[in-house]
């Protein structure tokens, strides 16, 4: 019997009131957490105690030998949280076009780092015999790209004083936006916005924005190297902001780096967390807090090689973050003999690439990639027109060569799954246990009733029945469960328990939803899980669809953590319902909107549950990998899941168990027809024939 049922039992001979309705649970003192910031907390304090264990972990590298040794396994980790890395294929790599100028030239240059997935870039190349150093410049959130000030003025700083730069578009800036709309512009206004898009479907094939960032970082440097006029053996890494994150982990990644001198972005994980918050997408490596791997960890990975850390007193990177990232580093490499090969830079600027950086980026490559100490001084001069260093005629890859886009190729992982998990199928328990394994579930513990608290003197009473105000504290989570029980006179069997994506007030108003089911005779739970209803991080403004939710930052945390945010609700959800493997099935879910997520994993998982109806829920995972412009999807997605399953396959599961999906959308809220309703369900559809339980799966559209 479910935990809230049995304590509701008991107190249901509780004095009736009759106050007036005031449906919040929650009402903390002035000293308690609001509960708008409960899971916020939750998951920093979580955060905390794995950056303690990595902090503890790191005191003991006494030897060389300790520090290869973690420095090995941190790689293997980091190469595994983001996917791991496609097969080289041919660069097809074309010069499109040379502007020459005083004393060095500069290349248009376009080449795939995968098949039909276009990189455009300028190549700044110095006048004279070579080889030259080479310095690759990743490229902050600027929408011109390449063609941003403060990244021309390093490249020419660089080019004038006798290194090769290669300057190239990322994802989603300059010529390479990844979705264009029907004039060839930018369907996605923000670079930042289309990476977290990127992101939310790469995340479902076991990728992440940054994979595909770093692959484009490690096949230009493949190019640059390619290049007669550059010494291989002397290459250089610089970046600012996004640039720096690109910086950061190309420099822990790819050997060839010889010197690195990231921008603005280098601090810790701990400080970004308590300050600015979790960024886009390409900046959060799905387990990466759990795995131990913070920000001075992209340095230790490389060490001793040189690194200089170019910083500013006023960034919104925390300052203090990259003072102890740095401190950690320059320990590493004194016990590795070589404390001089790590530096930091602190201008007194805000966040960018200034002119201090630049020199002191320059003047570090100038000795550690040719040997020459000599200060550098960059003058004024102009730099190029944004039209001037296009690589395309239209200014888009995409609208020019009609090649693949970073959505494309989300989509070819997603068909290569599909194909795979039609020939796998797993048998049901193994099944049950990879869907756990995926979400984060963890073991969940037969444990005795317990944890349930009520409001007092503040239930409500209206014509039929009762209403008891009510929260849980599930184990292991500081952020209780809320929820209104509506009580009849008799305890039915089976009970209704209700989530709203909007949470438990949804649907509680006289004469909505719920009452309609109290009326009918059945008792009814409805449940804000952590992240709902009143532990919200927050509510969209004016109602409307937030782009990556209003729990985004929880989201991001929350897979730093190996625990997908849904993970965490469907646990609650089971927990609320008590043991997983009763005696006989006792609850009814019903589930409106991206609830619906919650309650088809919990169905699959605990065997209490009786039937389950839903109403405009998420159609499928594939939906959200192939709707670049989705809403409100991050908190819905979990890493790697369609490499295993998709929606359709949890509802084709719930099999013999009676199912209503009514209204399904897809992940930008549509409403999907009938025909597209059938297509998406027909093997859910399927195995309830199989189970010779066709009558018991009902799908209901109401166009």
């Amino acid at each position: 019997m479910s935990r809230i049922l049995i304590a509701v039992s008991l107190f249901a001979t509780a004095t009736l009131g009759f106050a007036a309705e005031d449906l919040t649970v929650l009402k903390p003192g002035p000293k308690d957490t609001p509960p708008r910031k409960l899971l916020h907390t939750q998951l920093l304090a979580e955060c905390q105690k794995h950056f303690d264990a990595r902090n503890a972990e790191v005191e003991k590298l006494k030897t060389p030998a300790d520090i290869a040794a973690r420095q090995t396994a941190l790689k293997a980790k980091f190469i595994q949280a983001i996917g791991g890395f496609p097969e080289k294929t041919p660069l097809n790599a074309k010069v499109v076009g040379t502007l020459k100028r005083d004393g060095y030239r500069i290349e248009k240059v376009i080449y795939e780092s995968q098949p039909e997935h276009h990189v455009t870039a300028n190549l700044y190349i110095p006048e004279g015999k070579g080889p030259f150093p080479g310095v690759i410049m990743p490229i902050g959130h600027s929408s011109n790209g390449k063609a941003a000030e403060y990244m021309q003025r390093g490249a020419l700083l660089l080019v004038k004083n006798g290194f090769v730069a290669l300057v190239y578009d990322p994802i989603g800036q300059g010529e390479r936006s990844q979705l264009l709309d029907k004039l060839g512009n930018p369907a996605i206004k923000g670079t930042t916005s289309e990476h977290t898009m990127v992101g939310v479907g790469a995340i479902l094939v076991g990728r992440g924005t940054a994979s595909y960032r770093i692959w484009d970082g490690i096949r230009s440097i493949d190019y640059l190297v390619s290049r007669p006029e550059v010494d291989a053996k002397k290459i250089g890494c610089t970046g600012c902001s996004g640039g720096g994150t690109l910086t950061s982990y190309l420099m822990a990644l790819d050997d060839r780096i010889e010197a690195a001198a990231p921008s603005c972005y280098i601090t810790s994980l701990e400080r970004l967390f308590a300050t600015l918050g979790p960024q886009d997408a390409e900046q959060n490596i799905t387990g990466q807090v759990a795995l131990g791997i913070d920000h001075a960890d992209y340095i230790f990975m490389r060490a001793p090689k040189p690194t200089l850390l170019l910083a500013s007193t006023r960034d919104f990177f925390d300052i203090q973050g990259t003072w102890d990232s740095f401190r950690e580093a320059k320990r590493v490499y004194t016990k590795l003999g070589l404390p001089e090969r790590v530096e930091l830079i602190e201008a007194d600027a805000t966040h960018g690439y200034p002119k201090s950086h630049r020199e002191a980026m320059a003047r570090f490559f100038s000795r550690f990639l040719k040997g020459e100490d000599k200060v550098i001084v960059e003058a004024d001069c102009p730099i190029e027109k944004d039209a001037d260093l296009l690589c395309t005629r239209s200014g888009q890859v995409l609208e020019d060569l009609k090649g693949r886009s970073v959505f494309d190729l989300n989509a070819t992982l997603a068909d290569e799954f599909a194909k795979k998990r039609a020939a796998e199928k797993l048998k049901p328990d193994a099944f049950r246990k990879e869907v756990e394994r995926l979400i984060g579930l963890g073991e969940l513990g037969d444990v005795p009733p317990a944890g349930v608290t009520f409001t007092a003197n503040d239930d409500i009473v209206r014509p039929g029945y009762l209403m008891l105000k009510t929260k849980m504290l599930v184990p292991g989570s500081n952020v209780p469960v809320v929820v209104l029980g509506f009580i009849g006179n008799d305890r039915p069997d089976p009970v209704t328990f209700y989530l709203h994506e909007a949470g438990k007030d949804a649907d509680a108003a006289p004469g909505g939803a719920i009452e309609k089911l109290a009326k009918s005779g059945k008792w009814v739970m409805a449940l804000d899980v952590r992240g709902r209803g009143e532990t919200a991080p927050a509510v969209a403004k004016d109602g409307k669809t937030s782009t990556f939710g209003v729990e985004f930052k929880e989201s991001f945390l929350s897979l730093h953590l190996g625990k997908p945010l849904l993970g965490q609700q469907t646990h609650d959800l089971m927990w609320a319902m008590g043991p997983r493997r009763p005696k006989a099935a006792f609850v009814e879910l019903v589930a409106v909107g991206s609830s619906a997520l919650v309650a088809l994993h919990a169905a699959v998982l605990h065997d209490g549950v009786k039937s389950v109806t839903i109403d405009g829920g998420l159609v499928s995972w594939d939906s959200v990998l192939r709707t670049p412009i989705s809403h409100n999807q991050l908190a819905n997605v979990v890493p790697g899941a369609l490499k295993l399953y998709d929606l359709p396959d949890l509802a084709a599961a719930i099999a013999p168990r009676p199912l209503t999906i009514r209204n399904p959308v897809d992940a930008a809220g549509k409403p999907l027809t009938k025909e597209a309703a059938e297509e998406a369900y027909k093997g859910v559809r399927a195995a309830y024939k199989d189970a010779k339980a066709a009558d018991k799966f009902i799908l209901e559209v109401a166009k």
